[in-house]
Formats: C-alpha cells, structure tokens, sequence
C-alpha cells in the first residue's frame, strides 16, 4: 500500500496543483492532508497563485482519496465548501500495519502528544518544516509544507510504503532527508 502525506496548502491553486500531479505520479492509493487546506492565515504571507475556490473545486475532484485533519486555519466555513471531512482534530490510521496518530500539530504535536504506544508514529503538520525525530516512546513525523516551507526547507510531502516513510521535494521531485532536531 503506498499513500502520501502532506500538509500546509494556504489556499495555493499553484502548490495543490503540483501536489495533484505528484499523487498522480506516485500512483498513491490515498493522500493524507494535515490541515491548512484554503488560508494562509494573519502571521503567513499570501502563497503562490492563492485561490482558495480553485484549490477547493481540485480537492473536492479527488475526495474519494482524501483523509484529513483540520488545522489552525481550517474553519467550519470550509466545510461548507469541501466535499470531504475535514473538521476532526486528529484522526488513528492503520497503514501497514503501523499505528500513526495524523494531526495537525496546534493542538497536539511533538511537545504534547496524544496518548501513544511505544511504536507509534504522530504525523503533524503546522511547523512547516520537514521533520523526523526518536521520541520518548514514538516517532514524530513532519511532511513540512506544500506552500509555505520554513527555513530554506524544499517544498515538500511525504510517501509511507510497506511500512517505510520518505520525504520528497515537490518541486524538484526528489527524494531528500528531512531535519531531526529537537522541537
């Protein structure tokens, strides 16, 4: 099973654009998208090609893929629009068979999880850096963001296949390592 993972779109038709050809590309059975899906938000700046509505009218295209979470900047107006859910705070998948706990990181992440298991993986999004980290009892995870990456970080998403997670640039299609810091 392949599926990828990715977060922090802002409301960009260019980066969702992109992220659509990748998952086609990738040949994904799901895309898995961590919050922030249509605003940038007060502290972020306008994204690249920002257009909330085509963003909204190229994800409702491929609803039947999705799984989301709902981030700082989602709001139950959005839901108004998205044919697929998005208002869950965080949300346990099975994903060969490992347990992966998806959020979008304002409300748990790396410094406040959610109740784990020794193995389990957190998945977050809203750092906007791409991360990989040994916790105490748990992997943390960061796809980093699509639109609006941090730090010089590569616009970026992540694949899981047969149990293993990669990191791959979105604009330069490529596979690169992601940071593995203290949060």
């Amino acid at each position: 099973m392949k599926w990828m993972i990715a977060s922090d779109l802002h409301g960009s038709a260019a980066w969702c654009r992109r992220l659509l050809e990748a998952f086609e590309q990738e040949g994904a059975e799901r895309l898995v998208l961590l919050g922030d899906l249509l605003y940038h938000g007060p502290r972020n700046p306008l994204p690249d090609e920002y257009d909330p509505p085509a963003v909204t009218a190229m994800l409702n295209g491929i609803k039947n893929h999705l799984l989301c979470v709902r981030g700082n900047c989602d709001a139950e107006v959005d839901q108004m629009v998205l044919e697929f859910p998005i208002l869950a705070d965080y949300a346990f998948l099975s994903i060969d068979g490992l347990t992966v706990c998806a959020t979008h990181g304002h409300l748990y992440g790396p410094g406040n999880p959610p109740p784990l298991r020794e193995g389990d993986y957190l998945l977050c999004g809203h750092f906007h850096l791409p991360v990989c980290e040994e916790k105490s009892g748990f992997t943390y995870l960061n796809p980093g963001s699509l639109a609006l990456p941090k730090d010089g970080t590569p616009h970026s998403f992540m694949v899981v296949e047969d149990g293993r997670f990669s990191w791959r640039d979105l604009a330069a299609g490529e596979a690169f390592t992601p940071l593995s810091k203290q949060m």
